[in-house]
């Protein structure tokens, strides 16, 4: 059964103020006017909701060039019962940015989210080839750190606006190591699973009995069996014992949906777990083209078939 919670009136984001979370969260409309929390990491995000500080946590979860937020996965499949809501997609762009009056040559230290200047690696190895790169919470952090603590000759990977947030000096604009650079977000909260849209997408944890040839295959082929397209799947440790993996995987489809419903079942019933990780619809304006032209499909599937059921038993 899904269940309507509305929506949250309390949100925490990888803040600080200035993240890509941030510019992110206040896209979606419904959002934007709710109490939003910035806290220091994800992990103090999905914390807040656990222990009803508030109502939903909002959180990177992959990039289209470094990959999977590993720290947001491990959250949800490891560390606590929440279930995502909704994704949102935002196009990234990432600028080097500095104290004002730093001469670019001079920087012998770069901060930044280590997902950030991963996707900065070219730039990066062109450019200030012998700069340290550190390790901060997140962009907008790198930003802060660099202007609070008026370090000089250190500079950040963060989003245009924080420059403007935190009085910094852009150097160098989208830095970034490609141009089709965008970052997958999701809102997650307790218990509730949104109503099926007719174009929606459902996460799910898969533990392994134990690590044998074909396992991954057996449970690949369950969803090629009954053509359920795949758009995610990562391979995580257990946490449990060197070697030992679970997958977590992400389907075109709903919980409610009866061939995906089969699907579960039968992975419930061949592995150890599964533990579901929500089904919610999937955003932007091709997504809501996409359930048009599947709602008209379904309507003519629909006359299709109760012309066939109408011709039984009417004889010759």
């Amino acid at each position: 059964m899904t269940v309507d919670v509305g929506t949250p009136r309390r949100i925490a984001y990888l803040g600080p103020p200035g993240t890509f979370t941030e510019q992110a969260l206040v896209s979606e409309a419904d959002l934007a006017d709710q109490e939003l929390i910035a806290v220091t990491t994800i992990a103090e995000a999905f914390a807040a909701v656990v222990q009803g500080e508030v109502d939903a946590a909002f959180v990177p979860i992959e990039n289209s060039i470094e990959g999977p937020v590993n720290a947001t996965i491990d959250q949800l499949a490891f560390s606590d019962d929440l279930l995502v809501q909704r994704e949102v997609v935002l196009d990234v762009h990432l600028d080097l940015m500095a104290l004002p009056g730093t001469a670019p040559g001079s920087v012998g230290r770069v901060l930044s989210f280590p997902h950030a200047s991963a996707q900065c690696r070219d730039y990066l190895r062109s450019n200030l080839p012998t700069a340290e790169v550190g390790a901060t919470n997140s962009t907008a952090d790198a930003a802060r750190l660099v202007a609070e603590g008026q370090l000089e000759g250190v500079a950040a990977i963060a989003p245009p606006l924080a420059a403007k947030l935190y009085g910094l000096e852009v150097l160098a604009h989208a830095i970034e190591d490609h141009d089709a650079n965008q970052t997958r977000f999701v809102l997650v909260a307790p218990h509730a699973v949104p109503a099926p849209t007719g174009h929606d997408r459902t996460t799910l944890v898969c533990f392994q009995h134990a690590d044998r040839p074909g396992s991954l295959y057996g449970i690949l082929g369950q969803f090629a069996a009954r053509s359920l397209n795949l758009t995610f799947i990562e391979s995580r440790p257990t946490k449990l014992a060197l070697g030992q993996y679970c997958f977590v995987v992400t389907v075109e489809g709903h919980v409610t949906d009866e061939v995906l419903g089969d699907c579960l079942k039968e992975l419930r019933t061949d592995l150890e777990d599964v533990k579901f990780l929500g089904s919610y619809p999937v955003p932007g304006a091709a997504a809501s083209e996409r359930r048009a032209v599947l709602d008209a499909d379904r309507r003519s599937a629909q006359s299709w078939l109760s012309e066939l059921r109408s011709r039984v038993g009417g004889g010759a």
